[in-house]
Formats: structure tokens, sequence, C-alpha cells
């Protein structure tokens, strides 16, 4: 049976990586810090990791980018959007009026992860502009913190997981800003997992690091793409941390490695006198709205 390490029990992370296998057995290993996940495949506890690397509403997660890229050489084996959906959890008889009804006025404290929150900014304006808010390690924690601490009018933003595992209520759903706040995730690992799903296309990650004092050289690169009608869907650059004003080129190019075309255009770009390193070449898959409902109702 497959490890698969990701971050605590009940984050978005344990929703999108069930909603990725479906049925496939594994064994699920939680860490409560990033670096952790990251380095659980390197050590051997476990065979593949989960990695948050890009939102629709935050863009790049770039510290999750430069650990894949400096602190291990892990290949990204997958790849899959999964919904950020954040809801107010806490204990409902401490925020109810004598009617019965639900008096967010009572709230005194908002805890989730520090990326959480902003998402949420307009729903806490709108409904509990006088609550403190607190970041946690996790949304999970944040519900966690949120359990052990009944009648001190504490809530959380978390997953309808992690309020099912902590017995706690969902007290408003769906609170982020956007409805279309989405993260993608990758599952790296050094071999290929099969998968239940036929996936929805193919991706290829690289990194491009041109000689220095190289004019003209994205230009050149990116030409060696066009002029094969490679369709890219991300370009960014980082700085390589060995030099001031010395970056690479992170390029997500819409192709298998095995295409004939995509070794034709690393070799012009080597021949440029560029690094090519390939992070991964590996299927891709879109989100399906109908399969999350099961994924929360068995927990």
């Amino acid at each position: 049976m497959k490890r698969i390490a990701l971050l605590p029990e009940g984050t978005v992370s344990h929703e999108a990586i069930k909603y990725l296998l479906g049925d496939t057995p594994c064994e699920l290993l939680f860490y409560k810090h990033i670096a952790d996940v990251f380095q659980a495949v390197d050590k051997g506890e476990a065979d593949y990791s989960v990695i948050p690397i890009e939102n629709t509403i935050d863009g790049s997660v770039s510290l999750h980018m430069d650990w894949l890229v400096h602190e291990v050489d892990i290949q990204m084996q997958a790849e899959w959007i999964y919904p950020s959906i954040q809801n107010l959890i806490g204990h409902r008889s401490e925020f109810t009026n004598d009617r019965g009804e639900l008096d967010l006025s009572k709230v005194v404290k908002i805890m989730s992860h520090p990326v959480a929150l902003p998402q949420c900014k307009g729903f806490i304006q709108a409904f509990a502009p006088q609550a403190d808010l607190e970041s946690a390690g996790s949304t999970a924690e944040a519900v966690e913190i949120v359990k052990h601490n009944p009648g001190k009018g504490w809530t959380a933003l978390g997953t309808k997981l992690a309020a099912a595992k902590h017995g706690l209520d969902i007290l408003a759903s769906k609170v982020t800003d956007h409805d279309n706040n989405f993260t993608r995730f990758v599952l790296i690992g050094h071999q290929p997992m099969s998968l239940p799903r036929t996936p929805d296309g193919q991706r290829t990650s690289i990194l491009v690091t041109p000689p220095q004092d190289f004019p003209g050289a994205l230009h050149q690169v990116l030409s060696a793409f066009a002029w094969r009608r490679l369709n890219l869907s991300r370009i960014e650059s980082r700085p390589t941390k060995k030099q001031l004003g010395n970056y690479y080129f992170y390029i997500e190019i819409l192709e298998s490695l095995h295409s004939v075309l995509l070794p034709a255009a690393f070799a012009e770009i080597e021949a440029l006198g560029c690094q090519v390193r390939i992070l991964g070449s590996y299927p891709s898959y879109k989100y399906v709205e109908a399969a999350i409902e099961p994924i929360v109702k068995e927990q």
C-alpha cells in the first residue's frame, strides 16, 4: 500500500487527496509542517507527498515552489485542481440568541491559517467585524483549538471534514469571498502512481537557467516553444539564490515529455547555453463538482 504524506487531517489537502484517489487504497500520513511533508519522501517515510503550489486568489505558492527547486529532488507525478472551501466552525450553542437563532455578533475570535483568513475578509467584515483574527498552523489546527476551548466565543475557518472529525458545528458554509477559489496540488514522488481516473491532459514542468548577461534570453527560450506551436500554461521567474540578479524561469508546457517536439525544444534551448531541468511530466486532472459531496459525507 502506498504511503502519502500531507498536511494535517481535515485540511483542504486532505479533502483534495481523497478526491483524487477515490477508492484507491493508500496510507495517509499527516504532518504539521509543509517542510516535513516534503522531507517525508526524501527520508523514506512516504512514497508520495501532496503539495499545494497555486491558488486562484493568491497565485503561486512561492515557498513550496522554492522547496521543490532548492531543497528536494523529487519529480512531480500528477496534478489536480480542488476548491478551497472554507466554513465558519464552532460550538453552535455559544452563538444562539434567546430565540435559538444564530447570532455571530457573539463571536469573539476567528482562527485559521494565515492564507484562509484574508480569503474570507468580506464575510468577516459583514457578519463578525468585532471578532479578533488569529493565525494557526493550519485550518485543521484552528478547528482543533476551538474544540478544546468551549465557552470562549472562539470559531475557526476550516473544512467540513475538520468539523466532522472534531464534532463541531458548521455555523456558516462556503464563506470564502470568491466562488472560484481553487487550489492546484501536485503529487510528488520518485515513481509514477496509477490513478483510477482518466487524465484531462498532460503537463511538463521545467526550470530554465540562462547564462549570466544573456540579452534576450527569455525571448529566445520562448521562441523555441512558439515556432513549434507548443502551448505554455505558466511562466514565472524566481531567484536562483546564488547571486543577486540571477534568476531562472519556471515554465509549464501543456505537452507530454513523450512528444517528439518537446525534447527538440529542450535541445534548442540548451544549445543557447541555458540549463534545462525537468521537474516532471505528468497527468493533469480537472475538478468535477459532483465528486466532492461523498468525500465529505463519508466522514
